[in-house]
Protein backbone atom coordinates (compact mmCIF):
# COMPACT_ATOMS: atom_id res chain seq x y z
CA UNK A 1 0.00 0.00 0.00
CA UNK A 2 2.93 2.32 0.54
CA UNK A 3 4.17 1.96 -3.06
CA UNK A 4 1.96 4.68 -4.56
CA UNK A 5 2.64 7.37 -1.89
CA UNK A 6 6.35 6.59 -2.05
CA UNK A 7 6.31 6.97 -5.83
CA UNK A 8 4.20 10.14 -5.69
CA UNK A 9 6.30 11.96 -3.10
CA UNK A 10 9.24 12.86 -5.41
CA UNK A 11 6.80 14.32 -7.96
CA UNK A 12 4.68 16.28 -5.49
CA UNK A 13 7.57 17.52 -3.36
CA UNK A 14 9.56 18.80 -6.35
CA UNK A 15 9.99 22.61 -6.31
CA UNK A 16 9.32 22.63 -10.03
CA UNK A 17 5.68 21.78 -9.37
CA UNK A 18 5.23 25.06 -7.46
CA UNK A 19 6.78 26.96 -10.37
CA UNK A 20 4.35 25.15 -12.69
CA UNK A 21 1.42 26.18 -10.46
CA UNK A 22 2.37 29.86 -10.76
CA UNK A 23 2.72 29.61 -14.55
CA UNK A 24 -0.62 27.80 -14.75
CA UNK A 25 -2.40 30.62 -12.90
CA UNK A 26 -1.10 33.17 -15.43
CA UNK A 27 -1.95 30.91 -18.38
CA UNK A 28 -5.46 30.26 -17.06
CA UNK A 29 -6.17 33.97 -16.65
CA UNK A 30 -4.92 34.63 -20.20
CA UNK A 31 -6.94 31.75 -21.65
CA UNK A 32 -10.16 32.83 -19.98
CA UNK A 33 -9.63 36.46 -20.98
CA UNK A 34 -8.47 36.13 -24.57
CA UNK A 35 -9.31 32.57 -25.66
CA UNK A 36 -5.62 31.67 -26.00
CA UNK A 37 -2.53 31.55 -23.83
CA UNK A 38 -2.49 28.05 -22.37
CA UNK A 39 -0.05 26.44 -24.76
CA UNK A 40 2.14 29.42 -25.65
CA UNK A 41 2.90 30.01 -21.96
CA UNK A 42 2.90 26.48 -20.61
CA UNK A 43 4.72 24.68 -23.44
CA UNK A 44 7.97 26.61 -22.91
CA UNK A 45 7.65 26.71 -19.11
CA UNK A 46 6.77 23.04 -18.67
CA UNK A 47 9.45 22.06 -21.19
CA UNK A 48 12.02 24.02 -19.20
CA UNK A 49 10.90 22.49 -15.90
CA UNK A 50 10.50 18.86 -16.98
CA UNK A 51 11.79 18.66 -20.63
CA UNK A 52 9.34 18.50 -23.57
CA UNK A 53 8.41 14.80 -23.54
CA UNK A 54 7.42 15.07 -19.87
CA UNK A 55 5.93 18.57 -19.89
CA UNK A 56 4.01 18.76 -23.18
CA UNK A 57 1.65 15.81 -22.37
CA UNK A 58 0.58 17.54 -19.13
CA UNK A 59 -0.23 20.67 -21.08
CA UNK A 60 -2.10 18.76 -23.81
CA UNK A 61 -4.37 17.02 -21.31
CA UNK A 62 -5.05 20.32 -19.59
CA UNK A 63 -5.77 22.00 -22.92
CA UNK A 64 -8.35 19.31 -23.72
CA UNK A 65 -10.25 19.85 -20.48
CA UNK A 66 -10.06 23.66 -20.64
CA UNK A 67 -11.35 23.62 -24.23
CA UNK A 68 -14.36 21.57 -23.17
CA UNK A 69 -14.96 24.05 -20.35
CA UNK A 70 -14.99 27.09 -22.66
CA UNK A 71 -16.58 25.61 -25.79
CA UNK A 72 -20.33 25.83 -24.97
CA UNK A 73 -20.21 29.59 -24.52
CA UNK A 74 -18.22 30.18 -27.73
CA UNK A 75 -19.93 28.05 -30.40
CA UNK A 76 -22.68 30.55 -31.19
CA UNK A 77 -20.27 33.45 -31.68
CA UNK A 78 -17.60 31.69 -33.80
CA UNK A 79 -17.23 31.90 -37.59
CA UNK A 80 -17.49 28.18 -38.35
CA UNK A 81 -16.96 28.71 -42.09
CA UNK A 82 -13.36 29.71 -41.37
CA UNK A 83 -12.61 27.84 -38.15
CA UNK A 84 -13.81 24.34 -39.03
CA UNK A 85 -11.51 23.95 -42.10
CA UNK A 86 -8.63 25.25 -39.96
CA UNK A 87 -9.41 22.75 -37.24
CA UNK A 88 -9.94 19.86 -39.65
CA UNK A 89 -6.58 20.38 -41.37
CA UNK A 90 -4.86 20.78 -38.00
CA UNK A 91 -6.41 17.56 -36.70
CA UNK A 92 -5.06 15.62 -39.69
CA UNK A 93 -1.56 17.10 -39.37
CA UNK A 94 -1.25 16.77 -35.57
CA UNK A 95 -0.21 13.07 -35.55
CA UNK A 96 2.56 13.87 -38.04
CA UNK A 97 3.89 16.55 -35.74
CA UNK A 98 3.71 14.15 -32.81
CA UNK A 99 6.35 12.00 -34.49
CA UNK A 100 8.79 14.89 -33.93
CA UNK A 101 7.89 15.03 -30.22
CA UNK A 102 8.51 11.30 -29.89
CA UNK A 103 11.84 11.26 -31.73
CA UNK A 104 13.51 14.69 -31.50
CA UNK A 105 16.29 15.57 -29.06
CA UNK A 106 14.65 17.04 -25.94
CA UNK A 107 17.12 19.89 -25.46
CA UNK A 108 16.89 20.99 -29.09
CA UNK A 109 13.09 20.79 -28.99
CA UNK A 110 12.93 22.87 -25.80
CA UNK A 111 15.05 25.61 -27.34
CA UNK A 112 12.96 25.57 -30.51
CA UNK A 113 9.80 25.99 -28.42
CA UNK A 114 11.36 28.90 -26.54
CA UNK A 115 12.61 30.60 -29.70
CA UNK A 116 9.27 30.15 -31.43
CA UNK A 117 7.32 31.67 -28.52
CA UNK A 118 9.81 34.53 -28.31
CA UNK A 119 9.40 35.29 -32.04
CA UNK A 120 5.62 35.04 -31.72
CA UNK A 121 5.62 37.51 -28.83
CA UNK A 122 7.72 39.98 -30.82
CA UNK A 123 5.36 39.71 -33.80
CA UNK A 124 2.34 40.37 -31.61
CA UNK A 125 4.04 43.35 -29.99
CA UNK A 126 4.92 44.77 -33.41
CA UNK A 127 1.25 44.78 -34.37
CA UNK A 128 1.84 42.65 -37.50
CA UNK A 129 -1.16 40.67 -38.72
CA UNK A 130 -2.14 38.90 -41.92
CA UNK A 131 -4.55 41.26 -43.71
CA UNK A 132 -5.45 39.32 -46.84
CA UNK A 133 -8.53 37.23 -47.64
CA UNK A 134 -9.31 33.85 -46.08
CA UNK A 135 -9.92 31.39 -48.94
CA UNK A 136 -10.38 27.71 -48.18
CA UNK A 137 -6.94 26.79 -49.51
CA UNK A 138 -5.25 29.23 -47.12
CA UNK A 139 -7.41 28.04 -44.23
CA UNK A 140 -6.21 24.49 -44.90
CA UNK A 141 -2.55 25.57 -45.18
CA UNK A 142 -2.61 27.52 -41.91
CA UNK A 143 -4.46 24.67 -40.21
CA UNK A 144 -1.87 22.16 -41.40
CA UNK A 145 1.00 24.28 -40.06
CA UNK A 146 -0.83 24.64 -36.76
CA UNK A 147 -1.39 20.89 -36.52
CA UNK A 148 2.28 20.10 -37.13
CA UNK A 149 3.19 22.54 -34.36
CA UNK A 150 0.53 21.12 -32.05
CA UNK A 151 1.79 17.59 -32.37
CA UNK A 152 5.47 18.44 -31.98
CA UNK A 153 5.41 21.25 -29.39
CA UNK A 154 1.89 21.39 -27.97
CA UNK A 155 1.38 24.84 -29.52
CA UNK A 156 -1.04 25.23 -32.39
CA UNK A 157 -1.88 28.81 -31.59
CA UNK A 158 0.77 31.15 -33.06
CA UNK A 159 0.00 30.84 -36.80
CA UNK A 160 -3.75 30.66 -36.18
CA UNK A 161 -3.75 33.61 -33.77
CA UNK A 162 -1.86 35.84 -36.20
CA UNK A 163 -4.20 34.69 -38.99
CA UNK A 164 -7.53 35.03 -37.16
CA UNK A 165 -6.77 38.27 -35.33
CA UNK A 166 -6.24 40.02 -38.67
CA UNK A 167 -9.93 40.50 -39.37
CA UNK A 168 -12.16 43.42 -38.45
CA UNK A 169 -14.39 41.32 -36.20
CA UNK A 170 -15.05 42.43 -32.65
CA UNK A 171 -13.04 40.94 -29.79
CA UNK A 172 -15.91 38.62 -28.86
CA UNK A 173 -15.80 36.96 -32.30
CA UNK A 174 -12.00 36.67 -32.24
CA UNK A 175 -12.12 35.00 -28.84
CA UNK A 176 -14.87 32.57 -29.91
CA UNK A 177 -12.99 31.62 -33.10
CA UNK A 178 -9.87 30.75 -31.11
CA UNK A 179 -11.79 28.71 -28.53
CA UNK A 180 -13.57 26.69 -31.24
CA UNK A 181 -10.32 26.07 -33.11
CA UNK A 182 -8.46 24.83 -30.04
CA UNK A 183 -11.38 22.59 -29.08
CA UNK A 184 -11.52 21.09 -32.57
CA UNK A 185 -8.01 19.60 -32.25
CA UNK A 186 -7.80 19.05 -28.50
CA UNK A 187 -8.92 15.41 -28.58
CA UNK A 188 -6.66 14.22 -31.41
CA UNK A 189 -3.64 15.94 -29.85
CA UNK A 190 -3.60 13.67 -26.77
CA UNK A 191 -3.80 10.41 -28.74
CA UNK A 192 -0.15 10.21 -29.96
CA UNK A 193 1.34 10.79 -26.46
CA UNK A 194 -0.91 8.03 -25.14
CA UNK A 195 0.17 5.63 -27.88
CA UNK A 196 3.81 6.67 -27.50
CA UNK A 197 3.85 5.92 -23.77
CA UNK A 198 4.52 9.52 -22.71
CA UNK A 199 1.53 9.78 -20.38
CA UNK A 200 2.76 8.01 -17.26
CA UNK A 201 2.04 8.22 -13.52
CA UNK A 202 4.11 11.40 -13.11
CA UNK A 203 2.05 13.13 -15.82
CA UNK A 204 -1.21 12.20 -14.09
CA UNK A 205 0.08 13.38 -10.70
CA UNK A 206 1.15 16.74 -12.11
CA UNK A 207 -2.17 17.07 -13.92
CA UNK A 208 -4.06 16.30 -10.69
CA UNK A 209 -2.35 19.27 -9.03
CA UNK A 210 -2.37 21.71 -11.94
CA UNK A 211 -5.82 21.08 -13.42
CA UNK A 212 -7.75 22.51 -10.42
CA UNK A 213 -5.49 25.58 -10.57
CA UNK A 214 -6.36 26.02 -14.24
CA UNK A 215 -10.07 25.32 -13.61
CA UNK A 216 -10.18 28.16 -11.06
CA UNK A 217 -8.08 30.60 -13.09
CA UNK A 218 -9.97 30.33 -16.41
CA UNK A 219 -13.37 31.55 -15.09
CA UNK A 220 -11.61 34.46 -13.38
CA UNK A 221 -10.08 35.35 -16.75
CA UNK A 222 -13.54 35.16 -18.36
CA UNK A 223 -14.84 37.68 -15.83
CA UNK A 224 -11.83 39.94 -16.41
CA UNK A 225 -12.66 39.93 -20.14
CA UNK A 226 -15.85 41.83 -19.29
CA UNK A 227 -14.19 44.57 -17.26
CA UNK A 228 -10.54 45.06 -18.36
CA UNK A 229 -9.92 46.99 -21.62
CA UNK A 230 -7.87 45.27 -24.30
CA UNK A 231 -5.34 48.13 -24.27
CA UNK A 232 -4.38 47.24 -20.68
CA UNK A 233 -4.36 43.49 -21.19
CA UNK A 234 -2.15 43.35 -24.27
CA UNK A 235 1.09 44.74 -22.77
CA UNK A 236 0.85 42.28 -19.90
CA UNK A 237 0.13 39.34 -22.19
CA UNK A 238 2.98 40.19 -24.55
CA UNK A 239 5.40 40.56 -21.65
CA UNK A 240 4.45 37.13 -20.33
CA UNK A 241 5.09 35.54 -23.74
CA UNK A 242 8.52 37.15 -24.03
CA UNK A 243 9.53 35.99 -20.54
CA UNK A 244 8.26 32.43 -21.10
CA UNK A 245 9.97 32.11 -24.48
CA UNK A 246 13.21 33.61 -23.22
CA UNK A 247 13.36 31.26 -20.24
CA UNK A 248 12.91 28.18 -22.42
CA UNK A 249 15.37 29.38 -25.06
CA UNK A 250 18.17 30.53 -22.77
CA UNK A 251 17.41 28.64 -19.55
Amino acid sequence: MSGLPDAALPVLADWRLLAAVLATVVAGLMRGYSGFGTAVILAPVYSLLWEPRAGVPVMLLMELLVSLQLLPGAIKDADRRVVLPLGGAAAVATPLGAWILLTADGEALRRFIGGFVLAFGVLLMSGWRYHGSRPLSLNLAVGTAAGLLKGSTGMSGPPVILYLLAGLEEAKRHRANLILFFASIAVISVVPPFLGGLIDAAVWLRLAVLLPVMAISVPIGVRLFRVIPDRLYRPFAMGVLLVAGGLALFG
